[in-house]
């Protein structure tokens, strides 16, 4: 794995970014930046053995951060309500090449986008590839989500070429741990005996990735970067929709599941096709049940082992 090595990481406090943080910090120096904005979260990633720096990449001011790191893993995102358009294209693309100048001499470095880049697709189990076509894909939770992250993905492109700065753009799909993402919310709303919302249609699958999948994979996904940049699909090997894995959290806890249909509170199917990265940087090791199960024990330590 990565060792002795000088880690850039932007939005080191947040759901994927802390624990890849803190796994890394273990070999490395990790420097992790973020607004912070959270009370308590620039002292966790402290604790968690990451050196910190307030950065707010919309205003493009790095302070002291410095601009010799060996690796640059930006997970930074705007992914809000709203409609603020000029406010998301300021973070998520300006943000992007103002932090990728201020490390242009980096060996290599690692962009986070989303598989929400792709245009809508009719079959909800529909396997996405990375030349398919892009477009609005209507994030309920952010509307102005997946417009951003395409641009940033052509910002990312275009300074890859202009510094000679070697990148990977990797299109995340559905990431989990007991940091969260979506099963995890699912889990929560299972627990709290709330309602699991579903598009019309009552089907929504993903390929979701754990976490400790995602640690392992930086490394190769560094080694993938390239001039012009590579852009590859982020997320597990195999597909699997929310009714399925509810009904195994359900089993689980031993809780009843409650599904209902509503298109403005659901997010569309993402299923990731994964043979470029598979030839890339090879398979995922954790299956689905195997990690969901560890994911909700450690979330839920009541549930009971199997």
């Amino acid at each position: 794995m990565l060792k002795d090595q000088k880690i850039l990481l932007t939005g080191a406090a947040g759901q994927i970014a802390f624990p890849l943080g803190q796994f890394l910090a273990t070999d490395n120096e990790v420097w992790a930046v973020a607004r912070f904005s959270e009370p308590g979260s620039r002292e966790r990633c402290e604790q968690a053995g990451m050196i910190t720096r307030t950065v707010d990449l919309a205003t493009g001011d790095f302070g002291d951060l410095p601009q010799d790191f060996d690796y640059v893993l930006h997970f930074a995102v705007f992914q809000l309500a709203g409609l603020d358009y000029d406010y998301a294209l300021q973070v998520n693309a300006e943000g992007t090449a103002l932090l990728m100048e201020h490390c242009r001499s980096a060996k290599a470095c690692l962009v986070m986008s989303t598989c929400a880049v792709y245009a809508l697709h009719p079959d909800p189990r529909h396997a996405f590839r990375e030349s398919d076509p892009l477009g609005d894909s209507q994030q309920p939770y952010s509307p102005t989500y997946a417009i951003s992250k395409i641009a940033q993905e052509a910002v990312a492109r275009s300074c890859a070429r202009l510094y000679n700065l070697p990148t990977t753009i990797a299109r995340m799909n559905v990431s989990y741990s007991a940091n969260g993402g979506l099963p995890a919310y699912h889990l929560d709303a299972i627990m709290q005996n709330e309602d699991i919302v579903l598009p019309t249609g009552g089907e929504a699958w993903y390929t979701c990735i754990h976490q400790d999948d995602i640690n392992r994979q930086v490394e190769s996904l560094l080694a993938a970067a390239s001039v012009p940049a590579t852009v590859v699909n982020w997320s597990g090997d195999e597909a699997v929709d929310v009714r399925t894995w509810c009904e195994y959290f359900g089993e689980l806890a031993g809780r009843e599941v409650r599904f209902r249909e509503d298109d403005s509170q659901s997010i569309p199917s993402r299923v990731s096709d994964n043979q470029r990265r598979i030839e890339l940087i090879g398979p995922c090791s954790i299956g689905w049940r195997e990690g969901f199960a560890a994911m909700a024990r450690a979330r839920y330590p009541s549930i009971p082992a199997s």
